[in-house]
């Protein structure tokens, strides 16, 4: 499956191969998929089952896998001006779904929900290419492949989570970590067969177990004597009676290194500032990383030309003229003002924004979004508007000169079955 999904994008281009060709070494080598000559990671738990005992140990296991997924989500952020970036944003979004061993109850629905977001980006490639280019498409359905084949496994074989051995040895992070990525050195001889695992059998035996009840309840039965084995102490010895013990405790829990903060885990490393951007890359306009600037202005802009407005906070946009579509993706507070759009307005993963149509726009999708204002004009009021997975959105309607009337878009729904098929409508809540 791998191998197919590797021929697929060797076809495509060099980003997309670097990208993808970098998550096919490092998931081959750290046997997640079942389909390949062996899933040794399977192997690993069933042969030498292993113990977590703290929430601690799992992040230490699995930071080598929040590395490379971090990795590979970096790549994508590096090349947002590839032609090729809905397939890299489909790659990245669904990656996470390799932390399914993470999920303690029912992970299955957790890769299908990085599928799904994968579907997203996959379905704009299928848009784009279906009727120019097959390679892309069969790219798509390879990829798509992979989590659907994993969430086969682990309906199989974890179908509640990935379950830990209590009593085997504790995990080391050596259990994940991926050899680096490569040329694959050819396999070494098998080693010899080494001794069993030795294991330390703590508990007592039935006859020591019965002398120690034996000898606990001897001691109970001893009444007030079981008090003369108990030490005196004296008043100096008193913590609440000698003020220097209390200074010396101080001074011993203010040095103690179990106390002490480990200074690797309180140093935060500060977030990565990005430069704002503003510009025109080819046919593409690039809004990017802009806080509160409220002056920003396209004007010359084209009928081909593409505006993607990226990571920007308490900033105002106006787009003068024609383009062929709009984007806004992980926005906060943004305020959108512009005049005509020939495809689509889409808003992803934002929150707070308000967007104004002084002319027409055919459609406005928003997806993932908290938030969303919609003023239109009178010339769009015939606009088809989108929703999904989205909250607190209103459409306000021109009424007279310059005053707007405000109608929720609906956020819950009740489906009811008429006999033939299911018929959806919004639910009319009192209050």
């Amino acid at each position: 499956m791998l191998l197919d999904v590797r021929r697929c994008t060797q076809s495509l281009g060099t980003v997309t191969f670097t990208l993808v060709r970098h998550i096919f070494l490092w998931v081959k080598s750290s046997h997640f998929n079942r389909k390949l000559h062996d899933w040794e990671f399977h192997v690993r738990l069933k042969a030498f089952p292993t113990q977590i005992s703290q929430l601690t140990e799992m992040a230490d296991l699995l930071r080598p896998l929040s590395d490379q997924i971090q990795e590979v989500q970096s790549f994508r952020e590096k090349n947002r001006g590839s032609s090729l970036f809905n397939h890299l944003s489909a790659v990245s979004e669904s990656i996470p779904a390799l932390g399914w061993v993470a999920v303690c109850q029912k992970p299955g629905p957790y890769v299908k929900e990085m599928n799904d977001a994968a579907m997203f980006y996959t379905n704009r490639v299928l848009k784009d290419y279906k009727d120019t280019d097959p390679r892309h498409v069969e790219w798509v359905r390879s990829y798509l492949s992979i989590w659907t084949e994993l969430q086969t496994y682990i309906k199989e074989h974890h179908t509640t989570g990935l379950i830990w051995n209590k009593t085997g040895p504790v995990a080391t992070p050596s259990l994940f970590r991926a050899p680096s990525v490569g040329p694959c050195p050819p396999p070494p001889p098998p080693p010899p067969p080494g001794p069993p695992p030795m294991f330390m059998d703590d508990s007592p035996k039935p006859d020591d177990t019965s002398a120690q009840h034996s000898a606990l309840f001897a001691q109970l039965n001893q009444g007030e004597a079981i008090t003369k084995g108990l030490k005196h102490v004296s008043d100096e010895q008193k913590t609440h009676k000698n003020p220097n013990l209390r200074s010396q405790e101080g001074r011993t829990h203010q040095g103690s290194p179990a106390k002490s903060q480990n200074p690797s885990m309180s140093a935060c490393a500060p977030a990565k500032k990005h430069s704002p951007v503003l510009e025109l890359e080819g046919k593409k306009w690039r809004v990017e990383h802009q806080e509160k600037s409220h002056d920003l202005v396209i004007e010359e802009t084209e009928l081909r030309q593409v505006v993607y407005v990226f990571s920007c906070s308490n900033s105002t946009l106006q787009i003068k003229g024609k383009v062929n579509s709009i984007i806004v993706d992980n926005c906060k507070k943004l305020g959108l003002v512009f005049d005509s759009v020939v495809g689509i307005v889409e808003v992803i993963n934002s929150r707070d924004i308000q967007l104004q149509v002084m002319g027409k726009v055919p459609t406005i999708s928003i997806n993932k979004t908290e938030g969303c204002h919609v003023y239109l004009s009178k010339d769009s009021l015939d606009c088809e508007i989108v929703s999904a997975k989205s909250s607190e959105m209103n459409v306000l309607v021109p009424e007279g000169e310059d005053d707007y009337r405000e109608f929720p878009i609906p956020e819950q729904f009740k489906t009811l079955w008429d006999g033939s098929s299911l018929v959806t409508e919004p639910t009319k809540i009192a209050g």
